[in-house]
């Protein structure tokens, strides 16, 4: 009988474990929702909420990958455009390849409130008091 036993491909690094603390009512709903057979298990009714989550959050998600992505060229950050950031409630991880130039009328409260990081292959133009409000951040 042993010849028919395989040994499946291990799946590790396909998946990561996770522990997720719910209370009592949320874990009773999933739960009568796999009773009635929407879910065949916990775990099925939480990876389908995070894959629906995921989805319902994809242009956002799709946009920090492009904000956090190398640039080629020039990029210009605007006075506008990091005002537009703070509004948004987001943070830029500037990574540029080329030339990086923040405007000479960014304050250096408004950089350090919508930029985490700086990376430049190439050449950073910014004023003297803005790269020192943002040292730390620069790489």
């Amino acid at each position: 009988m042993s010849e028919n036993v395989y040994k499946l491909r291990d799946r590790a690094g396909e998946s990561e474990k996770i522990t997720v603390n719910l209370g009592y009512v949320d874990l009773g709903r999933i739960d009568l929702l796999v009773q009635e057979g929407f879910y065949s298990n916990r775990t099925d009714f939480i990876r389908t909420a995070i894959r629906n989550q995921l989805t319902a959050e994809g242009e956002a998600v799709k946009q920090s990958i492009i904000r956090h992505t190398l640039e080629l060229g020039l990029r210009d950050y605007s006075r506008a455009d990091l005002e537009a950031v703070r509004v948004a409630g987001e943070r830029l991880h500037i990574k540029v390849l080329g030339l990086a130039r923040i405007a000479s009328d960014v304050t250096p409260e408004l950089a350090l409130a919508t930029i985490d990081s700086i990376t430049v292959l190439g050449a950073l133009q910014a004023s003297r008091e803005l790269k020192s409000a943002l040292a730390e951040r620069i790489r």
